[in-house]
């Protein structure tokens, strides 16, 4: 079984949780797509929901597919999000962006009642940090904003290269917000509570890939089957 195929059962397990009116949080990404497009099926069939994308590109493919879509302007909660993430460690902490859509796909995140990550078993890490942590910044000022984070890093212990992200074309990235993404190479995030709190905190960064709390559950699909992995404490009752 492929790498395409893993995520597809992924996307269909987590699919299993979607009931007839409830309002969703459709994520970014190619196992996120998945969902879509099997979601899309489900109201061909009948499913009645509403969706609110993380990303234009998102936004695209729900109405390819028929999903109807909203905002969260014109409603007050999701009832489930279903978001892929480049890595997932045993606490349910994750690493979200490499697809640029970190800020959108936090904001609804935190607007839902659960997150549901899904991924192929690849992404399960024992610590997070070997895939590159976004952290999408205001390009006014970068150079301040950069120093800011290296101390920040400094402070928790990381270190490593970042670099703007550059989109294929070879100019730099620009999210879907209008801002610019900075790829940190930090090896291994021994904090990513303290590390996520201490990025928040510098002006020049709107938003960070280190999603810490959002998930509810993880959905793994691998060469031996799915494994679903809940979070120790329900969102919300952290201390």
């Amino acid at each position: 079984m492929n790498m395409d195929q893993l995520k597809r059962q992924a996307a269909a397990r987590a699919l299993d949780e979607v009931r007839d009116g409830m309002q969703l949080g459709l994520g970014t990404g190619s196992t996120a797509k998945h969902f879509v497009e099997l979601l899309g099926e489900r109201v061909a069939a009948g499913l009645k929901v509403i969706g609110v994308p993380t990303s234009e590109a998102t936004r695209a493919d729900a109405e390819r597919c028929g999903v109807p879509l909203t905002t969260l302007d014109e409603i007050d909660h999701l009832d489930i999000t279903v978001d892929g993430a480049d890595e997932i460690d045993p606490a349910l902490n994750l690493i979200k962006g490499g697809g640029g859509a970190l800020l959108r796909e936090k904001i609804v995140a935190a607007a839902s009642d659960r997150m549901i990550v899904i991924a192929d078993d690849t992404k399960w890490v024992p610590t997070l940090g070997r895939f590159p942590l976004p952290v999408e910044v205001i390009p006014f000022g970068l150079g301040a904003t950069r120093r800011a984070i290296e101390k920040a890093f400094a402070e928790c212990g990381v270190s490593g290269q970042m670099a703007v992200r550059k989109a294929k074309d070879g100019h730099v990235f620009v999210t879907d917000g209008g801002h610019w993404i900075v790829d940190a190479h930090l090896g291994r995030i021994v904090d990513p509570a303290g590390l996520a709190k201490a990025l928040s905190a510098i002006p020049g960064v709107v938003e960070h890939g280190l999603f810490i709390d959002l998930a509810s559950s993880a959905v793994l699909a691998g060469g031996e089957g799915i494994r679903v992995i809940e979070r120790r404490k329900p969102k919300g009752d952290q201390e």
